[in-house]
């Protein structure tokens, strides 16, 4: 078969970027306050979660730098529902690979995966925290702020501090008790329980993340516990506003090159490639992929190939890569068990992409839309197959910066 030509590209994004994040984080900080409500000999516990935020690890010392000088006794606590395979080693593993480690960030890390109830919402769900923070003096919920990739919120609660000071502060057991009830939970049921740890717990702040296309970090807002639910919503506009996303909206096959929770909760950003696969909830209305191929998985998930399900064809490398421990913990844990499900297998990049290809009925393989990114995060530099230079060509935020070419396998057909 006859592959069509392919040419990289560059998108442009805007948005800010935050230049000096240590100094960043002590201002915000202090702007809230924070010296009034910490007091020598404070055990103070900060969360940490599983996603690949930028500069986490930076922004988590700083945050030890600043309570340390106030005479406090801060502490590292997983904060990641059922990732890590719901373990509490796993989860320290899981911050190490995202450089959170005791060494670098000047603090202990105390993972546990049990929890201890301190309320419950008026539907009846327990309300659960993790028994580190909970016998501690104070928390700090550190997270970033950005759209979900299971639901759109009625009321603008979707990624961010609440989820954190719920699913992630409550652990496994929190995170069952409101997957439970599929995205109504999720995207209902997680606020209200927020809203009773935000009450109950003693949560001294929030410290929101804002990332910008590029994944630099574009904003980090410390906020007093009584104005996070409404300080979240406008921060999530602004963070969807930064939001990248394909330069085209229409194509015949997507390569993702890799997959994984380093990039998305999901493996891949349903976001980015317009598909949910959730029982009940619509697909997106754009953009329009006929068939996504899942070409790797990275090597910093630990083997969560959660988000496989979404592909369509996916290769043997990534299919032997895969911790079946590890992802049917956090499959099940959400209740989403399409997003696991096993795609149809080919030896390499090459078979992958020519089935794909021989599958798009009355399309001739060299005039086919393609396009092929590295993942679902870094979405800068893409390659876009000759029937789509048209069209990137009208559009004055990308850029051809390559000349067409075959497509470049190496000895064992995969994407050079």
């Amino acid at each position: 078969m006859k592959l069509p030509r392919m040419v990289q590209v560059r998108q442009h994004f805007t948005g800010p970027t935050v230049e000096d994040i240590e100094d960043e984080v002590w201002k915000q900080l202090s702007l809230i306050g924070l010296e009034a409500k910490v007091f020598p000999g404070m055990r103070i516990a900060l969360t940490a979660g599983s996603r690949g935020i930028a500069n986490i690890a930076t922004i988590i010392k700083a945050t030890v730098s600043k309570l340390k000088s106030l005479g406090a006794d801060p502490f590292i606590i997983p904060a990641m529902g059922s990732h890590g395979g719901a373990t509490a080693e796993g989860q320290v593993k899981v911050l190490s690979s995202l450089g959170v480690t005791e060494a670098y960030c000047g603090a202990p890390i105390l993972s546990s995966m049990e929890v201890v109830q301190i309320g419950e919402t008026e539907r009846g769900i327990p309300v659960y925290v993790d028994r580190h923070a909970s016998e501690g003096d104070g928390i700090i919920l550190i997270g970033r702020v950005k759209v979900h990739t299971d639901f759109k919120s009625p009321i603008g609660i979707e990624s961010g501090i609440m989820k954190m000071s719920a699913i992630g502060l409550g652990k496994h057991k929190q995170a069952l008790a409101i997957h439970n009830y599929g995205v109504e939970g999720i995207r209902d049921f997680m606020p209200e329980v927020a809203r009773v740890v935000l009450q109950k717990a003693n949560i001294l702040c929030g410290l929101a993340i804002v990332e910008n296309a590029y994944e630099h970090t574009a904003k980090i807002e410390a906020i007093p516990t009584d104005r996070i639910e409404e300080r979240e919503r406008e921060i999530l506009k602004f963070s969807a506003s930064l939001m990248p996303k394909l330069p085209v909206d229409r194509l015949d096959v997507l390569h993702v090159d890799q997959i994984g929770k380093n990039f998305s909760g999901t493996g891949m950003d349903t976001n980015i490639i317009g598909r949910m696969r959730i029982s009940g909830v619509e697909e997106p209305e754009s953009p329009i992929i006929k068939y996504v191929i899942a070409g790797d998985l990275s090597d910093e998930c630990g083997g969560n190939a959660l988000g496989i399900g979404l592909a369509d064809l996916t290769t043997r490398r990534l299919f032997e890569k895969i911790d079946y421990v590890k992802t049917n913990e956090n499959v099940i844990t959400s209740t989403f068990l399409h997003r696991a499900m096993i795609p149809i297998i080919l030896e390499n990049d090459r078979e992958a992409m020519s089935t794909a290809l021989r599958c798009s009925w009355g399309i001739n393989p060299e005039q086919a839309r393609v396009m092929r990114i590295s993942n679902t995060l870094h979405l800068e530099h893409l390659y876009v197959s000759e029937a789509l230079l048209p069209e990137i060509d009208s559009l004055d935020h990308v850029e051809v910066v390559g000349e067409l070419k075959e497509m470049q396998f190496d000895a064992h057909g995969f994407f050079k």
